[in-house]
Order: C-alpha cells, then sequence, then structure tokens
C-alpha cells in the first residue's frame, strides 16, 4: 500500500528525529563515559601519589627496622600497608600492593582487599584489569614497585543506566516526532488540498479561466498555484483556438462539397452535350482541386513534431522552384530571387517547400502588379527567407491577425483562398526551431521572414 504524502512527511520528521537524537546521545555517552573515566583516573593517580609519598617516607625511616616480612631489604607487614595507605580511611576505595624481590624471588605485600589474580610483572603507568582501574609506578630510593587498584565497575553502571535510559527515550522521542510530524504535515498541506479540490472544479467544470486560491509569488505553494493558474488559462486559449479552428475548417470544407454536390446532381439531373458534360468537369475538378489543396493543408498544420523528417534541405533550390511555379500561374507578376549562394538545413523538404510556396503566392496573390522579391541568405547559425512586396500593404490591426487559421482580411489583402497560407509557414517554422516575422504598414509593402537554425550544414 502505497503511502499518503502526509504520513510519509510524518515518517520522515520522526526518522529525522531519531537519527538525531541517536547522534546527540551516542556523542553525550561517549563525552560523559570519557569525562567519568578521565575523572576516575585523575583520582587514581593523585591517590597513588599520596600513598607513594607516606610509604616512601615511612620506608626511609624504618629501613633499619628488623620486620617479620622483608622485602629488598625492607619488612613490610600488611597491617602496616594498610595503616600507611589508609585504605580503611580517606582512600577506602583504593587497594594497595607493594612488590620486589625476596630471596631471589618477586614477591609482594598487598591490603586484605586487594583483588586476587592481578599479575606482579604488569607494565608502569595506567591500565585496566578486568573491572579493575590500576597505576604501577616505582618508589623513590628502592626496587619496589606500588600498584593502586580502584574499581572501576562505576564506569559499566553508568554506561548500563544510560543505556537503559535512552531505550526508553528514543521510542518515546521517536513517537513524539512522529504525532508532532504528522500534525504540521497535516497543517503544511491543506493549501495542497485546497489547491486540489480548486483544480478538480476547474476540471470538472471546464472553468479554466477560474482563479485558483493563493495564487502568487509569496512561497512555493503559491508561485504552483499561479502557475497551475496560467496553465489552465494557455489550455483555454488553446481550447478557443481550437474551437474556432474545427468551426472555420469544417464551413471552409461544407463549402467545397455544397458546390461539388450541386454540381454533380445539377450534371446527373438531365442529359447535355458533350460540351456541358466537360464544362461540368472541368468546375468539379476545380472543386477537387480546391478541397484537396484544403485538406493538405490542414494535414500539415497538424502534423506532429515528432514526425518531422530531418534531412539536408536546399533552401535555393526551394525558392527557385516557388518562384519558377508562381511566374507560371501569373505570368504578369513580376517576381524575382536574390540567392547568390546556396543554403541548406535540416529539416522536411516537403514542409519547407510549402511554406516558402506560400509566401510567394501569398505576396503574388494579394499585391497584384507588385513587385516580389525572394530573397535567400545564410547567417553564422541562421538561414532566412524574406519575401517582400511594394503592394499597398496593411494596417497594424490586420498585421496582428495574419497567421491566424483561417484568418482572411476583409479589405486591402483580400483574395481567394482558406486562410490557411501563413498559417501554415508559421506552424512549418515552429516545427524546425525557426519564426516568420511579419512586418507591414500601409503605403510601405508587404515583408514576410522566415528564419530557420542552420544546424551548421555547409551549403
Amino acid at each position: 500500500m502505497r503511502l499518503t504524502l502526509r504520513l510519509r512527511l510524518a515518517l520522515f520528521s520522526a526518522l529525522a528525529t531519531g537519527v538525531a537524537a541517536l547522534l546527540v546521545a551516542t556523542g553525550l555517552f561517549f563525552a560523559v563515559n570519557t569525562f567519568l573515566r578521565q575523572a576516575q583516573i585523575e583520582r587514581l593517580l593523585t591517590t597513588s601519589a599520596v600513598i607513594a609519598v607516606r610509604l616512601e617516607a615511612a620506608l626511609q625511616r624504618a629501613s633499619d627496622r628488623n620486620w617479620p616480612f622483608g622485602l629488598d631489604g625492607v619488612a613490610i607487614r600488611p597491617a602496616d600497608l594498610e595503616n600507611l595507605a589508609d585504605t580503611r580511611g580517606e582512600y577506602r576505595a583504593f587497594e594497595v600492593r607493594i612488590q620486589g624481590v625476596q630471596g631471589g624471588e618477586l614477591s609482594d605485600v598487598h591490603t586484605s582487599r586487594f583483588p586476587p589474580g592481578v599479575p606482579l610483572d604488569l607494565p608502569m603507568g595506567v591500565g585496566i584489569s578486568g573491572d579493575q582501574l590500576l597505576t604501577v609506578q616505582r618508589l623513590r630510593g628502592s626496587t619496589l614497585r606500588l600498584t593502586v587498584i580502584s574499581d572501576a565497575r562505576a564506569l559499566g553502571e553508568a554506561r548500563q543506566a544510560f543505556t537503559r535510559a535512552l531505550a526508553w527515550l528514543l521510542p518515546l522521542a521517536l513517537l513524539l516526532a512522529l504525532g508532532v510530524g504528522f500534525f504540521v504535515a497535516g497543517r503544511l498541506l491543506r493549501p495542497v488540498r485546497t489547491l486540489e479540490n480548486a483544480a478538480r472544479e476547474v476540471g470538472e467544470g471546464a472553468e479554466l479561466r477560474r482563479p485558483l486560491p493563493g495564487a502568487g509569488q509569496d512561497d512555493e505553494l503559491a508561485r504552483l498555484a499561479l502557475t497551475l493558474q496560467g496553465t489552465f488559462g494557455r489550455l483555454a486559449d488553446a481550447r478557443d483556438r481550437e474551437q474556432s479552428f474545427f468551426r472555420a475548417a469544417a464551413h471552409d470544407l461544407r463549402s467545397p462539397l455544397a458546390a461539388l454536390t450541386a454540381r454533380v446532381e445539377g450534371s446527373l439531373a438531365r442529359d447535355r452535350d458533350p460540351a456541358r458534360y466537360r464544362s461540368d468537369l472541368r468546375e468539379i475538378g476545380t472543386d477537387i482541386t480546391r478541397l484537396s489543396t484544403l485538406t493538405h493543408h490542414l494535414l500539415l498544420l497538424a502534423r506532429d513534431a515528432s514526425q518531422v523528417a530531418r534531412a539536408p534541405v536546399p533552401l535555393r533550390e526551394l525558392a527557385a522552384d516557388a518562384v519558377d511555379r508562381a511566374r507560371e500561374l501569373a505570368p504578369e507578376a513580376d517576381v524575382d530571387l536574390i540567392a547568390p549562394q546556396p543554403v541548406t538545413v535540416s529539416g522536411d523538404r516537403v514542409l519547407l517547400g510549402q511554406a516558402i510556396w506560400n509566401l510567394t503566392m501569398n505576396a503574388v496573390r494579394h499585391a497584384p502588379g507588385a513587385t516580389v522579391t525572394v530573397t535567400l541568405e545564410q547567417q553564422q547559425a541562421a538561414a532566412s527567407v524574406t519575401v517582400h512586396d511594394d503592394g499597398p500593404g496593411v494596417g497594424a490591426d490586420v498585421l496582428a491577425r495574419l497567421g491566424e487559421a483561417f484568418y482572411r482580411p476583409d479589405a486591402s489583402r483580400s483574395g481567394e483562398g482558406h486562410g490557411l497560407g501563413l498559417a501554415l509557414v508559421r506552424r512549418a517554422a515552429e516545427l524546425h526551431g525557426g519564426t516568420l516575422t511579419l512586418s507591414s504598414a500601409p503605403g510601405r509593402g508587404f515583408t514576410a521572414t522566415l528564419r530557420l537554425p542552420g544546424e551548421g550544414l555547409p551549403g
């Protein structure tokens, strides 16, 4: 089962809290343990130094006495050792041993509670023997060695107490962090739920331009809401354009189909002479050509970017072909080509050829009697095809809408067509990563520039 975002945030906060608590506890454990151990060692060294001074003074005073038990020529009794070390008084937590050579063998004298099994050949300095902390040093003025030992079980007991406390506190901290995290995550995700409900209502009601709650620049959620609101708005614009496109397409398809149906029905209504049949067939052929051109343009407009072919395309060849065809279809038109060098881009030959042809015929058809110049240029990383006519031009209001599918101005540049020519050119430019720029003014002609990325291909 997939966990909710709120529960995941709560678990993450609990995990982070547990890890942090564990790290802090571990650091605190080692710090306290080190401090306690160092304190015991310092206390042991201080006590050992005090006992050593006492023993050295006592041994110096009693060096000429004959005690029952002797080490290295000095007689020492356990009871005297306990009195000197004061193990039943101030230093009762410490046990003492003196070791030396007697009769050629290593022997020792120790207090009554000195733990058995402690080796005689311990190295000098501080060490640990089992649960005991001890220090070994040489007494001045003799070959005797003093061993002072204390019980180190307090360290182990402190570690156990700390571990027991951690075993209780860590689960409690995790549960507390989980509860707090769950509560805080719920408060933080409340705007997300509000945004989710608002987005669902927008989708169900198809009110794409409805403002979303919390949209703004205050924080990440506000910017997310603002982004979604902008996205919904663009979807609404695309929906409106699509609906307008379909209405216009249905209208433009209905007209040639209706005309074609009427001519067919009229031709079949009664017998006609061959000449009349040929005339009707020519008219039917004209309608079929117009319908085929419209369908072809619609298919090109609907082409997906992933389906666009990528191959070297010679633009000068396409421009020359467009100029030649324009001269054939409109012998009275003055169409010139300026292409001093070949230019090659990567793209779809059919789509780019149709785009250049549309630009050329748009100028020829809507600026009759004007001079049309097709100019081909290549820059470092781009190529451009510019079609300019010195006709009457258009106003700013018309220029702003040129390139919209099925838009045909009522004046100045009117003529036959479906209003798809410039729309197809703009779509071709988008599919190839280029742009279409239109510029005009009344009485100053019209210029259309198709810019395409050159992609480093040679001409």
